[in-house]
């Protein structure tokens, strides 16, 4: 699986194609040989024995199905019985090849999208990113393991003093060495970018036992159980005997888990201590992820006695105050709601306090600029949208505001904008400007309404297309009744409750 076989006029004409993220993931996993025995991504004979059974066809155990699905106008072009016209190239997401795969299963999951199941071969130099000197295969860090037990800690959050306490604990029975796994497939539970993640777990070096530290692109499915089995696979093949279990993360499999009792701090001479061994009146118990995440948006300090200082300040470098962080906020709502006025009045407001630097995106200005060539099909609508967040979320990224107000009629494409500022470690505040339909004609400025009934204009929202409203805005406005001043002033005003902005001073 270190490179491929095929040759390369075989290579050079198979169709290549960008996988999503988890299933990018999933690839390097399969490359690198932490999922093995597996060599390839499954096909239907094995996904119907392990959904079956929990098994792979010949009857090896195994969690969960590893899957990748392709557009059918590739599946179309392979020729499964033909070894030199199976191969699809899967690429990053710039575009350089990763790996060939031989294509030996294909069918029909959707109406424009095939499974396909069959081996991979690495291509290329073995990617790029930060810290890619952790991201060892299993032969190479079982090979620098010291002999006897090796005890595993997968870190998706930072590792706080109560952590480190039960892992330098754990170590010690055991007389076993120190593996931490930190997965980096993107932004972890606590929304840290994986690269601020790392940082944050080697600022704690010097609080734990001597120890390997190995990055790998492990994702969550949402089944509690099935993710723990495969983190134990996982871990497994890194070298790791014994598990210890932390915080929400589960283990199981073939490897000893290890529970820990729960840590409070003893205020008697400042250690960590089985909450039990502790009077009520010297006992501190460890502060909720929530907690921590709340003095960080305030601007708080983590408290010594909870936090390291070094992790400390990696954290705050990771997410500063939220009125220091970049910012999305989101306006949607019909044409003529008054969201695009809203919009530029927010954006002015802001730009005068000039803490920050403001991007306003308005929709008619984007589509001229940003998505000219899209038309108003549900497709195009939806590019138009991603792009606009795209653009939001990397200003977010470099923690200035961006004001954004398109139509953005589908919940789809709304939750991933959102998905792009929090991956790119920015807020995001959804504003629905729910003005009524029949306001919103009554106004009509640019006389689309009117072009829409008399069937000169198809695929108006509100009209023959349909709005979604939204589940999860932050804030409501109807602009019926108040002015344009007023909800500004609504928005400022939410805006500075949940410390996004400064107060303005009188």
């Amino acid at each position: 699986m270190n490179g491929s076989v095929l040759p390369e006029d075989v290579l050079r004409d198979a169709p290549s194609y960008t996988p999503h993220p988890h299933e990018l993931a999933d690839l390097e996993l399969l490359l690198s040989g932490a999922y093995a025995p597996l060599t390839g991504f499954l096909g239907r004979a094995d996904l119907t024995a392990l959904r079956r059974r929990g098994r792979l066809a010949d009857g090896t155990p195994w969690p969960v199905p590893v899957t990748l699905e392709i557009p059918g106008e590739i599946a179309e072009r392979l020729t499964l019985d033909d070894p030199l016209h199976r191969t699809v190239v899967l690429t990053d997401p710039e575009g350089a090849p990763v790996a060939a795969l031989e294509v030996t299963d294909a069918w029909q999951t959707g109406e424009r999208s095939h499974g396909v199941g069959g081996p991979v071969r690495r291509m290329g130099d073995g990617g790029h990113g930060p810290f890619q000197r952790l991201r060892r295969t299993p032969e190479e860090v079982r090979a620098l393991l010291p002999p006897g037990r090796t005890l595993g800690v997968i870190a998706d959050r930072p590792l706080h003093r109560p952590q480190l306490a039960q892992i330098a604990h754990a170590a010690r029975t055991l007389g076993a060495h120190l593996l931490i796994m930190i997965p980096v497939s993107g932004p972890g539970p606590d929304g840290l970018p994986p690269e601020a993640l790392v940082r944050a777990v080697f600022a704690a070096r010097d609080r734990m036992p001597p120890a390997t530290i190995v990055a790998v692109p492990l994702l969550t499915r949402g089944d509690e159980m099935r993710d723990a089995l495969l983190r134990a696979r996982v871990l497994g093949s890194y070298g790791v005997t014994h598990v210890l279990s932390t915080g929400e993360m589960l283990s199981g499999g073939n490897l000893r888990v290890l529970v820990p009792r729960e840590l409070a701090y003893d205020n008697r001479d400042g250690q960590w201590r089985w909450r039990d061994d502790i009077p009520p009146r010297n006992r501190r118990l460890a502060m909720t992820p929530a907690e921590v995440d709340d003095l960080l948006d305030r601007g708080f300090p983590l408290p010594e006695w909870h936090t390291p200082p070094a992790v400390a300040k990696e954290l705050v470098r990771a997410r500063p105050p939220r009125r220091h962080r970049g910012l999305v906020v989101f306006f949607s709502g019909f044409s003529g709601s008054g969201k695009s006025t809203i919009a530029r009045g927010l954006a002015d407001t802001l730009r005068e306090s000039g803490e920050r630097t403001i991007t306003l995106l308005d929709g008619d200005v984007v589509r001229r600029e940003l998505s000219a060539g899209l038309g108003f099909s549900k497709a195009d609508r939806d590019r138009n949208v991603r792009r606009i967040g795209w653009v939001a979320a990397e200003v977010g990224r470099h923690r200035g505001v961006a004001v954004a107000c398109p139509i953005a009629p589908y919940e789809s494409a709304r939750a991933a904008v959102r998905a792009m500022a929090v991956e790119a470690g920015a807020g995001f505040v959804l504003v629905h400007v729910n003005t009524p339909l029949e306001v919103c004609e009554q106004r009509d400025r640019k006389g689309l309404y009117a072009r829409a009934r008399a069937g000169q204009l198809r695929g108006m929202t509100g009209i023959d297309d349909p709005y979604e409203e939204p589940a999860d805005a932050e804030l409501t406005i109807d602009t019926t009744t108040i002015t344009v001043g007023e909800a500004i002033e609504i928005v400022v005003a939410y805006l500075v409750e949940h410390g996004w902005v400064e107060p303005k001073m009188p």
